[in-house]
This record gives structure tokens, C-alpha cells and sequence, in this order.
């Protein structure tokens, strides 16, 4: 069967709906040897085992037994709460103010103030600090504790008061609660002509945020889409994703899944097709990806190297070919299962069988298929994405780890000072309206407080360690003002795959000529490798 994404699809995380009286007086469990084995044994351990266990205990194990016997790594049982946590991760949705929070200097911190939400409405600032809600003291509060508390439905209200660095007396605002939705795609633009996009996670209103940045970055040279990190989400969005790049018409993936209540063959597999028109059909793509990209990434970036719409930069992604259903349980829990398998649009399964610890299981490359692209490259099958051009991500010196490993034994919180310091730093940019940059004499002393602090000099004064602590901080501060290019230009220092892309697009005007330029890069890595090893 064929379908248009113009309607809703099974998603990587579809919530089920709730199962009607008859439905479950259908599938109710049926009378058996194994069943009347499971009530006698339940109620003999409840009534007599020494420990006298609850019901609820006896009965979560046994889910968690079941769970177990799937051998299926990606199912598990959600409480309520964390159920509520995964519809806010996969939505992107909550009803709050709209503030990313976070423990700096023992005082929970703003980090981000989200636009037009209330929050910003209100005039909460990056860097105030949260002391009280709704009257309560808060100075010595969690992140966790304070976000529950200034969580609620939409339509109601509630205090939030502020320590503003520079001000003696305290804030305090009355704030409307609202949806609130955190976006998935942040973009700006690298070298003045390179668009840069980054999607995070595929959330839903993914392709919408997608959209809406390709609107402002279609006049672009190129265009990089950094899906490293990425764990997927939701198969309609990485679709209607893919649909933003595609020509209509064009098959966008493949899912097969078991008929409900059928046997394991009885199965039914359907294909989705495009329907927009490409969105910047003239525009050189380069797709960032990595060991963690994965899912509904992975459908994305499938989907436009299929059709050579895409040059993919970096690791081998993750490979998750399966989907999972996610159904409603009673009492606010869910419950998450694999129901189903997906292809690229060459029929590629980029599955990885992995064992339930989550490790690869062992495999012969060689046996995987190859299939052709129709601009004819030809293409690794099976066990995720296979960059175009292979680069290793940057690694940590030798001095830089034994930074980090002083200041772990020396308990000294290293990251949280970096927060701390470029938080204040981007504060004080913005309020003078300047860019994100970071002043040596403010840096120095900065390092100084932390030596004197605790933080051991010898790691401090290590070779390039300094450097490695402004490189960092540089980054920090641009993500905290939000300026992505000025973090992406700052983050090509040390990152050899974004520097690659950069340094590909800068050259190539077309597709084609990506795809030619990255063949001429490996071709010498290759000489290089052979004339190496001989």
C-alpha cells in the first residue's frame, strides 16, 4: 500500500488510542497451564513469603519480567512521571513560562529565556536568578524542585521572584501560564553565505521549524543540517522532513509491521510518498551525523542520500530500524514496544541488532548489501547510515583530559564554573547589544578564581589547556545569546566534520560538484592511508 504523508502515520513513537470495553473484552488473557501457574505462584508469594510484598511490587516485577522476555532493548514500562516526561521530550510541549533553568553558583539560574513566551513577556533576563515561587523560598532549591513548582495548566498563575545580579532588592513577577513549545531546529548562517541547521531531536512541528529555516536560509551558498546527537522521534515528522527536500512523488520510506492479533508472518508493509514540491531544490545539502544520530534522523538523512539529494558527513550513525508503539496503561503510564520495521527509499534497512545491554551485536560488513543510487554511487545496506566521506570527531589532548580528571579528583565542579562565567559574560553582551566574544583580561582572572578556588594550577597551566577553557567558554556564550553561526564558527576550532562541510560547500556550487569534491578528498585520504602503511 502507498500513502501520501498528507495524512497523520504511524510515528517511530505513536501513542496508541485507549482500547474500548469489547476491544479488551477481545484480547482479554486466555485461560492456560502458563496462566493458572501465574495466579497460584502470585497469590502464594503474596500470602506467605517472609517479606510479606505488596501486590503493586509483585506486579510491577512481573510486567518487568515480561518486558525482559521480548528481548526487545527498546521496550520498557513508563511511570506517570515519566510519561509526562516523554510527551514533553517527543512534543516539545508543556505548559509552563518558558525558561531553560540550571544550578550556577547554588542558585537555580535562567539559561535561556524562550521568545514570546511569558517568561520573556514578563521581562525575566538570562542570568536572573530563581529565589522564591508563589511565596516560597527558593534559594536553596533543585532545578527538578523548581521546575515542578513553576509548571502548571495553562490559564493559571504563578510568582516567580528573581535575584538580578546588579540590584540589591529582589523581583517579583505574577505570570500567566501558557503552552509553551521548545523548539527542535535552531539555525544561522557560517562564513556569511553556509545556512546551518540544527536539528536536535524530531519533535513534532519539526518540519514546520524546519520550513520556517529554510525560508530565511534559501539565498544561502549551501546549507548544513547538523544531525549529530540526534535520537529520532516521531516517522510522519522525519517524512514530511525528508518531503521538504524531495521531489513530489518521490517514495519517502518503507515500514512492515505485524496486522494486530495475526501471526508473526501476517504482516502488512506500506510505503509514503512526497507531495510538496523541494523546498530549495538548487541548494547544496550536506548532513552531519554521528554515532548517537538515530531513528527519524536516520529515515531523514536515509531518505536524501538515497536520492543523492545529500553529501553525509562523519560516523556511521546508529541504525535503528525498528519502530515502537507507545500505548496508554492505566493510572498515566505508558507502555513502549517494538511493532515494526522501516526501509530507506531504496529498501535499505539500516537496522543494527544490538544485544539488551544496548551493545552492538557482532557482524561481517562484507555480507551487508550494496545498493545504487540513481545518480549511480553506491550505497552501504544494513546497520545504519554510512557516511559519504568518513571523519573522525575531534578528541580531548592528553592535557585536556588530565584537566578533567584533576578537577574531578579535586571535586571541583569545572563545569559548572564554565556556566557560571559564560553565563555572566553573554549577559553583559547583551546588554551592551554586542556579539559573542570573550575578553582576555576578563578570561585571565576568571581562571585565576578558579586556581584559587581549588582548581590545581599544574592542569591549568598545562599546554593548550587555557586555550581549550576559552574555546569552550566561546561557545557557551554564543549559544547563550542564541547567535548559532557565531557558536558553529567558534566549534569549527576543534571540529573536523563542520570545518570539512564548510570547506566542501565554499567550493562546490552544485550537488554534483559536493559529491565530486568529497570523491577527490577520499581519494587522497586514501593514497595517504596506503603510502602509510607501506
Amino acid at each position: 500500500m502507498t500513502r501520501r504523508i498528507l495524512i497523520p502515520v504511524l510515528a517511530l513513537a505513536l501513542v496508541a488510542p485507549g482500547l474500548g470495553a469489547q476491544q479488551q473484552q477481545k484480547n482479554a488473557l486466555p485461560t492456560s497451564d502458563e496462566a493458572d501457574v501465574f495466579s497460584n505462584a502470585f497469590r502464594a508469594i503474596e500470602r506467605m513469603h517472609m517479606d510479606a510484598p505488596s501486590d503493586s511490587s509483585l506486579l510491577a516485577g512481573a510486567i518487568q519480567g515480561m518486558i525482559k522476555s521480548l528481548n526487545d532493548p527498546y521496550a520498557e514500562v513508563y511511570t506517570s512521571n515519566e510519561a509526562k516526561a516523554f510527551d514533553e521530550e517527543t512534543t516539545g510541549n508543556y505548559s509552563g513560562i518558558g525558561l531553560t533553568i540550571q544550578l550556577l553558583n547554588n542558585r537555580v539560574t535562567v539559561t535561556a529565556v524562550f521568545r514570546k513566551a511569558p517568561a520573556e513577556d514578563a521581562g525575566i533576563q538570562l542570568g536572573d536568578q530563581i529565589v522564591g515561587v508563589n511565596g516560597h523560598d527558593a534559594s536553596s532549591w533543585s532545578t527538578s524542585t523548581a521546575a515542578d513548582s513553576i509548571k502548571g495548566p495553562v490559564g493559571t498563575s504563578v510568582q516567580v521572584t528573581i535575584q538580578r545580579p546588579g540590584y540589591d532588592e529582589p523581583f517579583t513577577f505574577d505570570i500567566k501560564r501558557d503552552s509553551v513549545h521548545v523548539p527542535a531546529v535552531s539555525q544561522g548562517v557560517i562564513d556569511g553565505n553556509i545556512g546551518y541547521v540544527i536539528l536536535d531531536r524530531v519533535a513534532r512541528n519539526s518540519a514546520r521549524e524546519m520550513n520556517d529555516a529554510l525560508d530565511s536560509l534559501k539565498s544561502n551558498h549551501g546549507l548544513i543540517i547538523d544531525l549529530r546527537g540526534n535520537p529520532g522521534g516521531f516517522l510522519d515528522e522525519s517524512l514530511m522532513l525528508a518531503d521538504l527536500f524531495l521531489k513530489p512523488g518521490s517514495t519517502l520510506a518503507s515500514t512492515t509491521q505485524r496486522i494486530p492479533g495475526g501471526t508473526k508472518n501476517q504482516v502488512t508493509t506500506e510505503s509514503y510518498q512526497g507531495r510538496l514540491p523541494a523546498r530549495v531544490p538548487n541548494l547544496p545539502v550536506v548532513i552531519l551525523v554521528d554515532r548517537f544520530t538515530a531513528s527519524g534522523a536516520e529515515i531523514f538523512a536515509g531518505a536524501l542520500q538515497d536520492y543523492d539529494r545529500a553529501l553525509i558527513l562523519g560516523e556511521r550513525s546508529f541504525g535503528k530500524g525498528v519502530m515502537q508503539t507507545v500505548m496508554p496503561l492505566p493510572h498515566g503510564q505508558k507502555l513502549r514496544f517494538t511493532t515494526g520495521t522501516w526501509q530507506t527509499p531504496l529498501g535499505r534497512s539500516l537496522h543494527r541488532p544490538r544485544g539488551l545491554d544496548g551493545q552492538p551485536l557482532p557482524e561481517d560488513l562484507d555480507t551487508f548489501p550494496k545498493v545504487k543510487t540513481p545518480g549511480g554511487r553506491i550505497l552501504q545496506g544494513g546497520g545504519g547510515v554510512f557516511p559519504d566521506l568518513p571523519i573522525k570527531a575531534d578528541t580531548l589532548t592528553l592535557a585536556e583530559r588530565a584537566l578533567l580528571k584533576t578537577a574531578v579528583e579535586a571535586q571541583f565542579p569545572l563545569s559548572q564554573r564554565i556556566s557560571e562565567f559564560s553565563v555572566s559574560v553573554a549577559k553583559s553582551l547583551l546588554a551592551n547589544g554586542s556579539k559573542a566574544a570573550l575578553d582576555q583580561d576578563r578570561f585571565d582572572q576568571w581562571v585565576s578564581e578558579m586556581e584559587s578556588d581549588g582548581l590545581p594550577s599544574e592542569a591549568v597551566e598545562a599546554p593548550g589547556v587555557r586555550e581549550y577553557l576559552a574555546w569552550q567558554v566561546r561557545m557557551r556564550i554564543a549559544q547563550r545569546m542564541e547567535e548559532i553561526g557565531q557558536e558553529a564558527e567558534f566549534r569549527m576550532e576543534r571540529d573536523p566534520v563542520l570545518t570539512e562541510a564548510v570547506k566542501l560547500l565554499e567550493s562546490a556550487k552544485t550537488q554534483s560538484q559536493l559529491f565530486a569534491e568529497a570523491n577527490q578528498v577520499r581519494n587522497r585520504e586514501n593514497v595517504q592511508a596506503q603510502n602509510g602503511a607501506g
